[in-house]
């Protein structure tokens, strides 16, 4: 692999961590920086370097930070490369996850960004009535709805969507297949804009994919999360709100309103129920401020 090339590769796990993951600013600048470390060691073994992902060259690659960076700093470096290379083997640019062997230390997991119900009502009855209004209120409906991931929302196809039995069936990471229900609302909405604005949003062409953009193309996740990052801004809430918020969003509200974990893991599509269990540390949170605010002696 060539050095542009890596760097070319670099570039696009940032794009993801963006779009997809949907991580703050700073977390992604720290993500950057990391890997440029990483980059920079690479490039130095020279032009044409062969197969530059393997477990040999990671850990030559830890060994040559251990110098001058605390622990945390090098756990921080390993948890952001170890990622990297997760996208890699995810992307089918290596055939091997030997980074799993690798142990990272286990640190407490940062709790997620999540709206309000008003703050969420409030963004989604935004948009007005216009042909991109009602196309963009419906993506945030059904965002907020289903919890898909803003890859799910830009493949979503009228074929996976029985509106009888109001369900979806959401193909996520690994092609892995579940069923999402979805609200009135979101019913709703879904029927107005096949009415109204996707009609016009399609022209002549026949596009099998929900959300259209201008040319009557699928709308690309980009797109979606520009579409969100607009009326987050106009509302004043904070820099971090896109797409994953809604996922976020979704989850918390369901726990606090009393959703049993393992549900909430099929809904959101996770394999394993250690990443669902953020939010019922996230749920705690908002108990015991509850608690704080409304106890005689909190």
């Amino acid at each position: 692999m060539k050095i542009k090339e890596l760097e070319r590769t670099i570039e696009g796990y940032i794009d993801y961590l963006i779009i997809e993951r949907g991580l703050s600013d700073t977390t992604v600048e720290a993500y950057r920086y990391d890997l440029m470390l990483y980059f920079k060691y690479i490039s130095g073994l020279g032009e044409q370097i062969g197969e530059p992902f393997t477990l040999d060259i990671l850990l030559r690659f830890i060994d040559s930070i251990r110098t001058g960076r605390s622990p945390s700093s090098r756990a921080r470096i390993l948890s952001a490369v170890k990622g990297f290379h997760r996208y890699l083997y995810r992307e089918g640019v290596t055939e091997k996850m030997e980074t799993d062997q690798l142990a990272s230390p286990r640190l407490r997991k940062k709790i997620p960004f999540v709206l309000s119900h008003r703050e969420i009502n409030d963004l989604i009855e935004q948009p007005d009535s216009s042909v991109t209004g009602i196309r963009d209120g419906t993506i945030m409906e059904v965002a907020y709805s289903t919890g898909m991931r803003v890859s799910e929302l830009s493949n979503l196809k009228y074929e996976v969507i029985n509106f009888d039995e109001s369900l979806i069936r959401v193909t996520g990471k690994g092609n892995k297949q579940r069923l999402v229900p979805f609200g009135r609302k979101a019913m709703k909405a879904l029927r107005k804009y096949g009415e109204l604005s996707r009609p016009e949003l399609a022209g002549e062409k026949n596009s099998p994919f929900v959300f259209l953009n201008y040319r009557g193309g699928q709308l690309s996740r980009v797109s979606i999360w520009k579409i969100i990052k607009k009326y987050a801004s106009r509302q004043g809430l904070p820099g971090d709100v896109t797409p994953h918020t809604f996922r976020h969003t979704f989850a918390t509200h369901l726990i606090e309103g009393g959703a049993d974990l393992r549900v909430v893991q099929e809904l959101l599509g996770h394999s394993s129920i250690s990443t669902t269990q953020i939010y019922t540390r996230l749920d705690m949170d908002y108990l015991m401020e509850v608690h704080r605010t409304f106890h005689p002696r909190g």
